[in-house]
């Protein structure tokens, strides 16, 4: 029977070092001898404080309760004396300062995952009502993140090696013993796995593990040279809905908490483009805010080709943000998103904490050269005149969505392309922009399966005229901009250019420190212009460092306290 799914413990496997190594630094500390706190803890097989916290009969201050008065009887009773300062909670707070996650089991994990099997952390853990609630609170948000599902003995009256709790997960898991792994650090907890069938591997070392794993599992997860980070669905995301004005409502969607960081995607996209950064920018402490951009998915298509002018796109995030109580925030854009959140900065810069564009460039407006004879001196810019028509481009992409986001969203990768290249020269003179092209292509490697079918489903809804329309306003934007074309943007901010991205191509972004005096820069030299899905890893690493690096916020004036 084939394996389909894969336990792991938490304390010692995906998070360490686990408790008894915190429990003994705690006894060196406090001169006390070796396994005195162990003793205490287990006192009273069934009936000891440790039993009665994994079931969820104490909580975890009763449990420091219970062991400190336990201490202080063991201590009289040995002849030791107990430090004035001696503190079971401290062993608790140190796992939670010095503990780290197991960044190459999750990963793992991650990769079992996309692979097919369902993943899960069984683990015996405490309900947490003490000070340092928090940090359980984060971690257990962070693995429900990453697993499809987290069993935690408190919550179930039942703990390790009890064999009632390994049969409860494979209800959940709809799983037989025999398509089961389970990892644990502690031999006791594998016997009763092992005697109802399940494969077990007993954790020492990472790369021992990942070994054993890679070979049960038939998942390559040793030097993977660039692994998909965790990706949301759309299905278990928090959506929400801003009325901007009448007839103008913008679609969301959020998680996470701290700083506030706006996500805004380019054409022909959709929210789901950052999927691989929402999980972790969230991991790394931040709010994070992906908005459907106007004329997109679930957010209105006005008909008003005026709607979608830069300066209107604008004043309808400032609404948004205002709507939503956020006083200033990140803004991370790609594309056309990476046009609105330059502008933003540039127009709006009190409400931008600081900004960051990937691919698209900034430059002010030259009062000297008219926009649309700059735009037509330059050939891979012919699809955007293709594009003024309304109702030309919209029939040659409506006809088959499918096909045109198989077409146009697609890596740089040799194995990914299509027979012919794509060429954004000579549009217009070709009759169309997917012309010459396979009337049904292969899906391509960043883009297919159900988040292919969630693009062509929000595209269905809303068409391709309110996209196409942000096109449609060179002469306004140009105007617009010109009115600020003597300021500089003074916030920090990024700028991240792909190498094979052959519209907006790194050179367009030569100079831009002359404008922006705390510009930083990143390069991805094997990536094109869909940098969020091509290369995930890479820019999440990028963008969370810069992040992490960013001034920290300003305290927030007291206007009221009504």
């Amino acid at each position: 029977m084939a394996l389909r799914a894969v336990l792991f413990d938490l304390g010692g496997v995906l998070f360490g070092p686990g408790l008894q190594h915190f429990l003994g630094s705690c006894e060196r500390d406090c001169a006390l001898p070796r396994n005195f706190l162990r003793k205490v803890m287990f006192a009273g097989g069934s009936d000891s404080p440790y039993a009665k916290v994994m079931r969820g009969q104490i909580t975890l201050s009763q449990l420091f309760s219970e062991m400190e008065e336990g201490c202080r009887q063991h201590a009289t009773a040995s002849g030791i004396t107990l430090p004035d300062t001696f503190s079971v909670a401290r062993a608790f707070e140190e796992m939670a300062a010095k503990g780290t996650v197991n960044a190459p089991l999750l990963q793992a994990a991650r990769v079992l995952r996309r692979n097919g099997f369902k993943t899960c952390v069984l683990t015996n853990n405490w309900v947490d009502d003490s000070a340092g609630r928090l940090f359980t609170a984060t971690l257990m948000n962070l693995l429900h993140r990453h697993f499809d599902l987290v069993i935690e003995s408190c919550r179930l009256g039942m703990q390790k090696p009890d064999p009632e709790i390994y049969t409860y997960a494979l209800d959940a898991l709809q799983a037989k013993p025999q398509e089961v792994i389970l990892l644990d650090d502690i031999g006791e907890n594998l016997k009763p796995a092992q005697e109802m069938g399940m494969t077990t591997v007993l954790v020492r070392d990472t790369e021992t593990v990942l070994k054993e794993l890679e070979e049960l599992s038939g998942v390559q997860l040793l030097n993977q040279q660039e692994p998909l980070p965790t990706a949301c669905d759309p299905s278990n995301m928090t959506h929400g809905y801003v009325p901007i004005r009448r007839g103008v409502q913008l679609h969301f969607v959020e998680m996470g908490q701290g700083p506030v960081v706006c996500l805004c995607h380019g054409f022909p996209e959709s929210w789901l483009s950052w999927r691989f950064q929402i999980p972790a920018l969230v991991d790394a402490g931040f709010r994070v805010i992906a908005l459907e951009m106007k004329g997109y998915g679930e957010s209105t298509a006005p008909l008003d080709i005026k709607e979608y002018s830069q300066e209107q796109i604008c004043k309808d995030l400032v609404v948004f943000l205002d709507k939503l109580g956020i006083p200033q925030t990140v803004l991370v854009g790609h594309d056309w998103g990476g046009a609105v959140v330059w502008n933003m900065a540039l127009f709006y810069p009190e409400r931008v904490r600081a900004v960051a564009s990937l691919s698209t460039p900034y430059r002010p407006a030259d009062p000297f050269v008219d926009i649309v004879e700059k735009m037509k001196s330059i050939p891979t810019f012919d699809y955007q005149f293709y594009f003024q028509e309304p109702g030309v481009a919209e029939a040659e992409l409506e006809r088959d969505i499918g096909r045109t986001l198989k077409v146009l969203i697609r890596s740089t990768r040799r194995e990914d392309r299509l027979p012919i290249a794509f060429d954004f020269h000579r549009v217009r003179e070709r009759g169309g922009l997917l012309v010459g092209f396979p009337e049904n292509p292969p899906a391509s490697q960043i883009l297919h399966g159900p988040e292919l079918q969630y693009y062509i489903q929000c595209f269905q809804k809303s068409g391709f005229s309110g996209p196409l329309n942000w096109y449609r306003n060179m002469g306004p934007n140009w105007r617009w901009a010109l009115s600020a074309k003597d300021r500089k943007i003074m916030m920090p901010a990024l700028m991240v250019t792909a190498g094979k991205d052959v519209v907006l191509h790194p050179s367009l972004s030569k100079g831009m420190e002359e404008w922006i005096p705390q510009l930083h820069r990143e390069h991805i030299e094997e990536c094109g212009h869909w940098t969020q899905m091509e290369r995930p890893a890479v820019l999440n690493r990028i963008l969370v460092e810069w992040l992490e690096g960013l001034p920290p916020d300003s305290l927030l004036p007291t206007l009221s306290k009504l």
